[in-house]
């Protein structure tokens, strides 16, 4: 798998020392451990994925932040963007919308050995207000349009938010900073929901 990322362009060692420490196969279901090192989304339940290692390695790289940077994302889903995101930075803040997937995301990150991840339940469109700023923001699912106000006011000055954003599914992931954005590759993703899901 690192291989095939470097080939594919990624070079921040940070990440591929990462990614390469990281047993991807903790964060997908059991049933689907024989694929977990494919360059693909997986289902995780809840109408929900875990990104390609490729997309993953690129929000991740193309942070730019600092080995000490204090980092949100936004849409745990499986817990492995956050496990490379927390061997690569002092502190994580993790949000996920789905209390089942943060649940057992942080019973996959505790495995790993990734305690420098706070896990939180809720509507990641409004952050982390009381733990910002942040030295580098990533989203995990695709904004309508534009990436929500309430992240973009959370980061610190000279740091960036990596975001997909598109219509449906389909876009294009974007470096914000600094009221400049930069176009980063093409993507698929699920959408950004705000809100928590009804309870059944």
């Amino acid at each position: 798998m690192v291989e095939r990322l470097r080939a594919g362009g990624i070079d921040d060692p940070r990440v591929l020392c990462a990614m390469r420490a990281l047993p991807r196969e903790l964060f997908v279901p059991v049933g689907l451990a024989s694929a977990a090192y494919q360059d693909e989304p997986l289902d995780i339940g809840h109408g929900q994925t875990i990104s390609a290692p490729i997309i993953v390695a690129l929000s991740t790289a193309a942070l730019g932040a600092r080995d000490d940077a204090h980092v949100l994302e936004i849409g745990t889903g499986s817990g492995y963007g956050a496990a490379v995101l927390a061997r690569c930075h002092r502190s994580v803040v993790t949000i996920e919308r789905h209390a089942e997937l943060a649940e057992r995301a942080w019973a996959s990150l505790a495995m790993a050995g990734c305690h420098n991840v706070e896990v939180r339940t809720g509507d990641g469109s409004l952050g982390a207000p009381d733990r910002a700023p942040f030295d580098g923001i990533v989203v995990t699912a695709m904004a309508d349009t534009e990436p929500p106000p309430a992240l973009l006011d959370q980061l610190a000055p000279g740091a960036a938010m990596i975001c997909p954003v598109g219509h449906g599914q389909e876009g294009i992931l974007v470096r914000y900073r600094d009221g400049c954005a930069e176009e980063l590759a093409e993507v698929v993703f699920v959408p950004l929901v705000s809100g928590l899901p009804a309870r059944r």
